[in-house]
């Protein structure tokens, strides 16, 4: 089972930039599909962005396109997410996941979130 702990939120001003990242252990996630997520107050958890098992390939949720980058370094059993020209509607909790299976793109596992609070 692997853990997985958020880091890098915090609160900043409109167009600033924060660099999440997510530490993993307890197995390797190098064959799994990672993902953020975020939940804003009084919203559905919504995904943010993905990212392939070998790094290949991302996707991201059209609110950020072109905004934020995914990335993984798996000799690190790390994953990030670059967020640049932050808005206030990217205020909410930021949560990295884990695919239950390798090379498969259902989530199973969560970490406990990190708290990004943008200010106008």
């Amino acid at each position: 089972q692997v853990q997985l702990v958020e880091s890098g939120g915090g609160l900043v001003q409109a167009g600033s930039s924060l660099r999440l990242s997510c530490a993993a252990s307890g197995r390797t996630i190098s064959t799994y599909t990672m993902g953020w997520f975020r939940q804003a107050p009084g919203k559905e958890r919504e995904i943010v962005a993905s990212i392939s098992w070998s790094g290949g390939g991302t996707r991201y949720g059209d609110s950020v396109k072109g905004r934020f980058t995914m990335s993984r370094d798996n000799a690190k059993n790390m994953v990030y997410l670059q967020m640049n020209s932050l808005t206030v509607e990217d205020t909410a909790v930021y949560y990295c996941a884990s695919s239950r299976n390798p090379f498969s793109g259902q989530y199973g596992y969560w970490g406990q979130g990190t708290q990004v609070t943008v200010s106008s």
